[in-house]
């Protein structure tokens, strides 16, 4: 018996197609001396939906359903980990409780538990401090949510970047009016508005409309903003979008594309004198 693990099975999927799983499913037919089960394993629990008819039914499936960390298994992990990572009395006792209860909430991810905590510890290392504190896991919350938002921009197009600045500009300019964050939203046709001032200043052509509400869904989609269908009456329907990360973290993630840190320069003010001299 031959075993075949595929980790994010569904990723595979979505970039490279279903032709591998195929052959995966069919290949027994040409085996004589062994027999071949395949594991898939996958964050999108829908993924099969995705498959072509006929690989679905060459694949008899049985789907297994593993629900998140919670936050006493986190906890159990990283006293486990914290042994080898750390001196014994470096972290305070309410520091590994902390980051479980932290991660259990917003992810039920290991992974994020144990970078939560290796980052806390990195933060009093860098700080010269002897103990690994609460303050430090906060401290570490803020950074892994910043480094989270910038690489998921990195990955970003051009054009979904463009529509992701317009959302920043806009969020930005109402914050200076001194709305609060959590209040401030727009339309989509606001917001394409502003996109192709945005594609102007790039010298870049814009997108349709059409395509335009496809780079809305797909930054909804990966969190960077929410998006929710409104009625507007006898005006019909829109949808009303809303900056969903941190303006700041927007801005880092935006300004390590070189093509858009030049909208972040701030140009100096031309005084009357220099505008005389610059017109002659």
């Amino acid at each position: 018996m031959v075993v075949v693990a595929l980790d994010e099975i569904d990723r595979l999927v979505k970039k490279s197609g279903d032709s591998v799983i195929y052959m995966l499913t069919r290949i027994n037919e040409s085996l004589k001396n062994s027999k071949l089960s395949l594991i898939g394993i996958a964050n999108d629990i829908n993924f099969v939906d995705l498959l072509d008819v006929r690989v679905r039914s060459s694949l008899v499936h049985e789907r297994i359903l593993f629900p998140p960390y919670n936050a006493r298994q986190l906890e159990d992990i990283l006293r486990d980990r914290a042994k080898i990572a750390f001196y014994e009395g470096v972290l305070e006792p309410s520091v590994i409780p902390f980051c479980a209860a932290a991660s259990a909430r917003e992810y039920g991810d290991a992974r994020v538990a144990l970078d939560l905590l290796r980052t806390a510890g990195e933060i009093a290392e860098r700080n010269g401090e002897s103990k690994v504190r609460e303050g430090h896991v906060r401290l570490a919350i803020k950074r892994l949510e910043m480094d989270t938002v910038i690489e998921a921009i990195k990955t970003l197009p051009t054009h979904g970047k463009a529509v992701l600045y317009a959302l920043y500009k806009k969020t930005l300019s109402e914050m200076r009016k001194g709305k609060k964050f959590s209040e401030i939203e727009t339309t989509t046709g606001e917001l394409y508005q502003e996109y192709l001032n945005v594609c102007y200043f790039l010298g870049i052509p814009p997108v349709t409309q059409r395509r335009f509400t496809d780079f809305v869904s797909y930054l909804d989609e990966i969190g960077l903003l929410n998006a929710r269908i409104a009625s507007r009456g006898r005006y019909g329907r829109t949808k009303i979008i809303k900056l969903a990360s941190d303006v700041s973290y927007v801005e880092e993630g935006l300004k390590s594309d070189p093509e858009f840190s030049s909208l972040f320069v701030r140009r100096p003010v031309q005084t009357s004198l220099e505008k005389y001299f610059s017109s002659l």
